[in-house]
């Protein structure tokens, strides 16, 4: 009997040992998904959106030499805006009028130089770098397949997909973005980017389709995360450095951004870019400006207007990873992340709106719709004069 309780105990002792050196050797690991777990906690939401860093691998980018916006006159207001800021747990909005700083509030304990997390909102920023590749020539083709540029593909779901229909979000992939099932292809996403696994990996492993490519629009993340995969197939290089290069040195960035990465320190295109609440304006303002900054084309005309112009399957208001609101007037489109990160351009009127949120009801009835139709009121009520 002794004999065989000290085997048990030796074994438990083995048992113990193992499980602490697991923990020890996967503490980053452990420490992610835990942090995956609790990211949209009441209690946690809004600091956790502030401090990406502290709980993802990540990498930063050099934003160049700040150019502080200039200061405008004082932004209106309509009805039932207080309201709309508590309802939606507004955590910061700023508003341009050609260019120029008009409003910035911060709310809910946040800072001005807060980086960020602009979830889907880095989409349509991922596509004005597309824009740059193609305009000279680096990816002469939109409708070359995606497997040209990304041979990892070769017999996946997008297997005979092209660039320009995974830009469209119309691939035909099968995936599902159900942040509330435990087991949905978005929530598999996170784990494998919590463990330190391979975004590439999780892509060339979709093997499930909903239809032919181009045949629908379906609403689908990981798309945009080929797209970094063609991007840096063509180039040879990473999504950081592009980006740093091509878009925000040039920009003059208020702070240095960082993108949340995956285990091998590729980019979580699809919605890991953390900015100030400013830079996310700065962004809509080199939209509405057609591309140049300064007197430099950063960011062609040509492909901005196409990019931001309603051309998925469907008649669905959706370009090229940008959003155009139901109903839109000439010169309306928009960038969209969950738990309500926007960027408003008003090409018209000369208005941007940048938003960060914490809103754990965005998916409610009605929220988008009040969303569009309030920023649709800020615009209209700040319309500036068009400079020539």
């Amino acid at each position: 009997m002794r004999t065989w309780l000290r085997r048990i105990g030796m074994a438990l002792g083995l048992l113990l040992v193992v499980a602490i050196a697991l923990g020890v050797w996967k503490r980053d690991e452990i420490t992610r998904l835990l942090a995956v777990n609790s990211l949209f906690a009441e209690d946690r939401i809004v600091s956790n959106f502030s401090s990406m860093n502290t709980m993802f691998n990540s990498v930063t980018l050099r934003g160049g030499d700040p150019q502080p916006f200039e200061p405008g006159p004082a932004a209106r207001f309509p009805d039932g805006y207080a309201q709309w800021l508590e309802d939606r747990q507004v955590t910061a909005i700023v508003v341009l009028g050609n260019g120029a700083l008009m409003h910035e509030d911060y709310r809910l304990g946040t800072r001005q130089d807060d980086l960020r997390i602009g979830w889907s909102v880095s989409k349509s920023a991922l596509s004005m770098l597309l824009g740059t590749l193609v305009e000279d020539g680096t990816i002469p083709d939109l409708d070359a397949p995606v497997t040209q540029y990304a041979p990892a593909l070769d017999g996946s779901a997008y297997d005979g997909a092209t660039i320009r229909q995974v830009l469209r979000m119309s691939s035909g992939v099968a995936f599902n973005e159900d942040y509330l099932d435990f087991w949905s292809d978005i929530n598999r996403m996170g784990r494998v980017l919590a463990l330190g696994g391979s975004m590439d990996g999780f892509a060339a492993g979709q093997s499930a389709r909903a239809g032919l490519p181009g045949e629908a629009w379906r609403y689908v993340s990981i798309d945009t995360h080929v797209l970094g995969m063609v991007i840096r197939g063509a180039t040879g290089r990473s999504i950081a450095d592009l980006m740093e290069e091509r878009l925000f040195r040039p920009l003059g960035l208020e702070r240095d951004p960082y993108y949340v990465t995956d285990g091998r320190g590729v980019a979580f295109v699809l919605g890991g870019l953390n900015m100030t609440t400013r830079d996310f304006a700065r962004l809509g303002q080199l939209v509405l400006q057609e591309g140049v900054w300064r007197g430099r084309e950063i960011v062609g005309a040509d492909w901005l207007a196409e990019s931001t112009s309603a051309s998925a399957p469907g008649g669905v208001g959706y370009g090229y990873q940008w959003w155009i609101p139901p109903n839109a007037e000439p010169g309306e489109v928009y960038a969209r992340g969950i738990y309500g990160q926007f960027v408003w351009i008003d090409r018209a009127r000369g208005v941007i709106i940048a938003i960060n949120s914490a809103d754990r009801g965005f998916r409610d009835t009605g929220v988008l719709e009040e969303n569009i139709a309030m920023m649709r009121a800020i615009a209209r009520l700040n319309a500036q004069p068009r400079q020539e």
